[in-house]
């Protein structure tokens, strides 16, 4: 069993790096050339240290959240300790950065937003796509079209029939995230126009959408499904391929041809790298933190099914990719891509 039981689940609050000091990282441990321990990545009698799960968000949030209502459980599936370490900074840069200097260390394990996937894209990060390779999937929570209760546009034909002819206005968090990158996307598949206005949050984009500020945004459904049933703001329909048990009066834009989905992920990555053995074990300790009833009522509670949400390697890894290939072609038309 392991030592120093009360230390379990420490949280490891990291400075901000110095530019100097991320270049000298950066040269002194370049990704695609970093060494791999043989005894760290050894899987027989895995793990050999401590894992670090890296978040590049702050504690408290969905990440952090999520990543502690499955810690308890994996962590009795292994002999060693799993620490947070928080890295924040760049739109997920510092965590990458910190992979980087870690290399095939076999023993950190990445925790992933699609923040992750568009600084990537627009080439801010010190790795590549293929660098990276899909562990398990915590959630895949969809996004809702959403407008205020008493909107003029109740059904998903009256929208995009008001938006073919005038661009209505849609409130985004910022320009460049989730929102407006799927909004771009449907708007394309919809051969319709949409004007973006950015808030800052989600709390405020909502609270613009409420006060008529904006026609429409999209919304995460563990974050929407609160208001609409309380009837504060009205679902028009899912960007994805069904409807949900929640919401079954909400149509999928699939039933319309418009074959966009949009969601909010969160999951985990490690080293492309990494031996198939120990991603083999990563993974099967994670699926068996998620397993847990905790975290499974974690996700029943925000409205997501478990069976649908939670994924292992292969699938996550596909969906990774997917996802990046979509958002960078979407990122590309909005002229926000860095030449």
């Amino acid at each position: 069993m392991k030592s120093m039981h009360n230390l379990k689940h420490a949280v490891s609050h990291q400075p901000h790096l110095l530019a100097g000091s991320i270049a000298l990282a950066m040269v002194a441990f370049p990704l695609s050339a970093a060494a791999q321990d043989s005894e760290s990545c050894n899987p027989d009698g895995w793990p050999h240290d401590t894992i670090e799960l890296v978040s590049h968000a702050s504690a408290g949030g969905g990440t952090d959240t999520t990543m502690r209502m499955w810690m308890d459980g994996a962590d009795e599936q292994v002999d060693e300790n799993l620490t947070i370490v928080y890295k924040q900074g760049g739109g997920a840069r510092a965590a990458q950065e910190y992979m980087n200097t870690r290399g095939v260390d076999c023993h950190t394990i990445m925790a992933l937003t699609q923040t992750h996937l568009y600084t990537i894209a627009r080439g801010k990060s010190p790795i590549g796509i293929d660098d990276i390779r899909g562990l398990v999937r915590a959630m895949d929570d969809p996004s809702v079209i959403v407008v205020r209760a008493d909107s003029p546009y109740q059904t998903y034909e009256e929208l995009v029939a008001a938006s073919q002819e005038e661009a209505l206005t849609w409130g985004v968090a910022q320009v460049g995230g989730t929102e407006h990158i799927g909004i771009e996307r449907w708007a394309e598949a919809a051969e319709l126009d949409a004007r973006v206005v950015p808030f800052g949050s989600g709390g405020d984009m909502v609270t613009a959408l409420r006060s008529g500020a904006v026609d429409a945004t999209l919304a995460n459904i563990s974050e929407a499904l609160p208001l609409i049933q309380e009837g504060d703001l009205h679902a028009v329909a899912l960007l994805a391929e069904e409807r949900l048990a929640d919401l079954p009066d909400v149509p999928s834009t699939y039933e319309f041809g418009h074959e966009v989905s949009v969601s909010t992920t969160r999951g985990y990555y490690v080293h492309a790298e990494t031996p198939d053995a120990i991603v083999e074990q990563m993974e099967s300790m994670i699926l068996a933190g998620m397993a847990t009833e905790r975290f499974q009522e974690y996700l029943t509670n925000n409205g997501l099914d478990p069976e649908k949400n939670i994924a292992g390697a292969d699938v996550w890894d596909e969906q990774i990719k997917e996802e990046y290939e979509a958002s960078y072609a979407a990122m590309d038309k909005l002229g926000l891509l860095d030449e």
